[in-house]
């Protein structure tokens, strides 16, 4: 270890940048505004630190304060663009992908849709030897899935263009009347997820969340996607709340923004 680690003044900073760091992880885009009260209870530092540490950062232009709340600040916005500047989507999406697929043990993909398609465009293969043949580049149908709900959840006139045509059957479970698809698209955009099992290949299940631009317009969905004796419903539900983290991570990375909320100036 080099002297200048061992001296307290640079433990002390240390100390310090982590727990900005707590601070400025208590924000995101689901919860975009927190009071102090939230910080406390989210970071665990004490109210005086929490106070002191808050102040500084608003100071500065790191955090923005109106009324009670505070929210990131658009200083922080200079900072995260070189961050992504010049890399591909791949780059940025991969290793949130690799996370998910790694924490769950199943396929971690990226969906967007093409027409009245859906095509993979980022995928995190399961390590299982018993798998869903997946690979970037393949099209579904739109209609069936998970994924497929989510494209079509913030895309409403993508709903009606698809509905010109029957829609055809790949298992008993996929949903051919336009009055149930629409039923549970709105359901969907009302979860914020999907979970769906069965609908385009038979004992295959699969849960979706959105991904959005910076003009909040839905661009793609993150799915997790294995054999339904792996992932039954009670373990689709339990993995949402990574899911959407992962889904909002890969929002923020690519400069996106929720329905709802304001646009940054």
């Amino acid at each position: 270890m080099d002297d200048v680690d061992k001296q307290p003044g640079r433990q002390n900073q240390l100390l310090v940048l982590g727990k900005i760091s707590s601070i400025l992880d208590a924000f995101s885009l689901r919860e975009p505004e927190r009071t102090l009260a939230d910080i406390r209870a989210t970071t665990g530092l004490p109210t005086s630190t929490v106070q002191r540490l808050v102040a500084n950062l608003v100071d500065q232009g790191f955090l923005e304060k109106d009324d009670d709340r505070y929210r990131i600040g658009i200083r922080m916005a200079f900072w995260a663009a070189p961050a992504t500047a010049g890399r591909s989507e791949h780059d940025v999406v991969d290793p949130v992908l690799k996370e998910l697929r790694d924490l769950t043990g199943e396929s971690a993909i990226l969906f967007r849709r093409e027409g009245r398609y859906r095509v993979c465009v980022g995928l995190a293969e399961t390590r299982h030897a018993l798998r869903r043949e997946m690979h970037v580049g393949k099209m579904m149908p739109l209609h069936v899935g998970s994924a497929s709900r989510v494209l079509l959840a913030w895309d409403p006139e993508s709903v009606e263009e698809l509905l010109v045509d029957p829609l055809d059957p790949l298992t008993e479970a996929t949903i051919t009347s336009p009055d149930e698809l629409r039923h549970v698209v709105a359901q969907t955009k009302a979860d914020g997820f999907a979970i769906t099992i069965g609908e385009r290949e038979s004992g295959a299940s699969g849960l979706s969340a959105p991904v959005f631009d910076a003009r909040a317009r839905i661009i793609s969905a993150v799915s997790i996607n294995g054999p339904v004796f792996r992932m039954p419903r009670e373990v689709c539900e339990e993995w949402v709340e990574p899911l959407v983290d992962a889904a909002e991570r890969i929002t923020r990375l690519l400069g996106g923004r929720f329905p709802g909320e304001a646009a940054e100036a």
